[in-house]
């Protein structure tokens, strides 16, 4: 086995930009609405497929069923099976979010029999003034939750974060959050595509609707505990590698390399699948070339990783 390229699921949402297209170098309308760029994903229904090599054309759940824990790794293959655990998504935020949250994997399994939705952001790009909403800047409790609903006035609680290219932010499922306007980040998650929409800024849709609102779903799966840290705090000028972000789901570093650099070995585990996504420049990943915007997906059983070029990577392992 080699490296596995997918070809990108667009998403048109009324909160999407153009910015999508443009960073990866596809062709597309002024006027586009791609909101989400699902890069690698085993999301029933929203499947992304190997685009060339001589398993194109196969969904990444069949390429596991090809390959098993050759492809994923036995502690993966054990927990997921056939099931791809984690999605790998660009976000083009050219209107705010609604505000949400996702349920944890006990609760989304008790109700949709689905995995749970912890993610994580890496800001790649960030007009002036941009913010990120996540978590609680006061606490408060269930019935305070449904006053401030009921009146319009949940954004008076959840705390604004300034947002700046590399920011990175940890969203654990039960952290009510949203993305603001002008961000453009990557998004790694577990694979479930659960969310509860508690507040969308009372917009309509296309057919001058409401979008639908989950108050009540929500309110059993939201931690309304106020944390100390909401942007994850890390050294964005060192160059290297960099850890990020490790929880039971998913283990992300940054690769930052110069050109006339010697090979970089990658990050790996012993036992999982390697994504390596490139948040800019061109480089080489044994062999493979790979450039803003693009994902490749390495079997676990090719140990070693070795990278050059300049710019800057992210590795995920599970």
């Amino acid at each position: 086995m080699n490296a596995f390229r997918f070809k990108p699921l667009l998403k048109s949402v009324l909160w999407g930009g153009n910015k999508i297209l443009r960073y990866r170098g596809l062709e597309g309308a002024e006027d586009a609405t791609i909101g989400e760029s699902w890069e690698i994903s085993g999301v029933p229904g929203s499947e992304t497929v190997v685009s060339e090599g001589e398993d194109a054309g196969l969904t990444v759940t069949e390429l596991i069923e090809k390959y098993g824990p050759a492809l994923v790794g036995n502690h993966v293959y054990e927990k997921y099976g056939n099931t791809f655990p984690l999605l790998v998504k660009i976000i083009d935020a050219r209107a705010d979010l609604s505000v949400q949250v996702h349920p944890d994997d006990a609760l989304a399994e008790k109700r949709h029999h689905s995995l749970g939705k912890t993610e994580m952001w890496y800001i790649i790009d960030a007009d002036p003034g941009a913010k990120i909403y996540s978590g609680f800047s006061k606490k408060i409790d269930r019935s305070e939750y449904y006053n401030l609903i009921s009146q319009g006035k949940i954004m008076d609680v959840i705390a604004a974060h300034d947002s700046n290219p590399g920011d990175l932010f940890y969203i654990p499922a039960g952290r009510i959050h949203s993305i603001g306007a002008g961000n453009m980040l990557i998004e790694i998650q577990e694979t479930s595509d659960i969310t509860y929409r508690v507040y969308d800024f009372n917009r309509k849709d296309k057919d001058g609707n409401s979008r639908e609102l989950h108050t009540e779903l929500a309110a059993d799966a939201i931690d309304y505990n106020v944390y100390p840290e909401y942007k994850k705090n890390y050294d964005k000028s060192a160059h290297g590698t960099v850890p990020l972000i490790k929880c039971p789901y998913f283990d992300v570093r940054r690769i930052v390399l110069s050109s006339g650099e010697d090979r970089c070995l990658l990050p790996t585990a012993d036992d999982s699948f390697t994504i390596v996504f490139c948040v800019n420049g061109e480089m080489e990943v044994n062999g493979e070339s790979i450039k803003s915007g693009e994902a490749l997906l390495f079997p676990a059983d090719m140990k070693t990783l070795t990278a050059s070029g300049a710019g800057t990577l992210l590795t995920v392992t599970a």
